[in-house]
């Protein structure tokens, strides 16, 4: 009988192996030219089989020069974030409830900046050199919603009179923007 926890299938323990709590190659840079300028390498439950219902997941993430991981956010997991190479200008937008405070560090080599699970955060790299930061979330599969792919990049397309009102911008704008393709830099 196959037991699925979380969407996953749960190997027998009895026939785990060391294989399947490992995964190398963080140690490697990824491609970043691409139209945002980053590369996020997720190490969640999908590369690493041991990792179901344990609630993490690891990430690296480059950035080019004037790269940038896009707004986005994690509906099922928060996000802790440390800095190994570069300088980062780093954030998070609070609830409408909490009247959309925007918290923002730029942050060094060996500083941690903190995302609350399901808030906007976005990560810029300010500096003419590439950046890297690993990052970890509390959620074997925290889920990734960037923010323009989702609205202007959906399929199929959300009806551009709703955006515009949304946006207050005129209908073409809208639709100049959902023309457009929206990269997506989390692998």
């Amino acid at each position: 009988m196959k037991v699925f926890v979380n969407g996953k299938f749960c190997k027998d323990p009895k026939l785990a192996n060391a294989d399947d709590f490992f995964f190398t190659g963080l140690n490697i840079p990824r491609d970043t030219h691409n139209p945002v300028g980053s590369n996020v390498t997720q190490v969640n439950v999908d590369l690493i089989k041991g990792l179901n219902t344990l609630g993490i997941t690891l990430a690296r993430i480059d950035y080019a020069p004037f790269g940038q991981n896009p707004p986005h956010t994690h509906p099922r997991g928060s996000e802790i974030l440390v800095v190994v190479e570069g300088t980062l200008y780093v954030g998070f937008v609070s609830s409408n409830q909490d009247g959309n405070r925007l918290f923002t560090k730029v942050l060094k080599e060996g500083d941690v900046f903190v995302f609350p699970i399901g808030m906007i955060h976005f990560q810029f790299n300010p500096a003419h050199a590439p950046a890297v930061a690993f990052a970890g979330l509390s959620s074997q599969n925290a889920g990734t919603i960037t923010i323009a792919n989702s609205i202007f990049g959906s399929n199929s397309a959300i009806n551009p009179d709703v955006l515009a009102k949304a946006f207050q911008v005129d209908k073409y704008v809208i639709e100049k923007l959902q023309k457009q393709f929206w990269y997506d830099n989390d692998n």
